[in-house]
């Protein structure tokens, strides 16, 4: 059974950085792309940063720049380095699975799905 959890949410004044973890088990695969989603109350699930098992990488325009997804395997970890926060960062941030190539930012492009971790940036 896939199982994706995410860490390293927190609190943080605009200009501060954070760094999430996504970590996956229950599967292996050779082919996948995984990616960072974000929703803010009120808000649709937004794609932000999205990597493919070839390491090629797709950002959402608001966050080019500012962050960077990466991924390490074995462990199947993903990451995303969030620097320059600003309060419209503002969201619950979750990491999503699928087994397919293609770095894309669609919510129905993912199969799988983490619980999500809380980032607030205060301004």
């Amino acid at each position: 059974q896939v199982h994706l959890v995410e860490s390293g949410g927190g609190s943080v004044q605009a200009g501060g950085s954070l760094r999430l973890s996504c970590v996956g088990s229950g599967y292996g695969a050779n082919v996948y792309r995984m990616a960072w989603f974000r929703q803010a109350p009120g808000e649709e699930r937004e794609g932000v940063a999205s990597i493919d098992s070839d390491g090629n990488t797709n950002y959402a325009d608001s966050v080019k720049g500012r962050f960077t997804i990466s991924k390490q395997t074995p462990t199947d970890r993903l990451y995303l380095q969030m620097n320059s926060l600003k309060p419209e960062d503002t969201a619950l941030y979750y990491c999503a699975l699928a087994f397919e190539r293609r770095p894309l930012l669609r919510s129905d492009e993912y199969k799988y799905w983490g619980q999500g971790t809380q980032v607030t940036v205060s301004s």
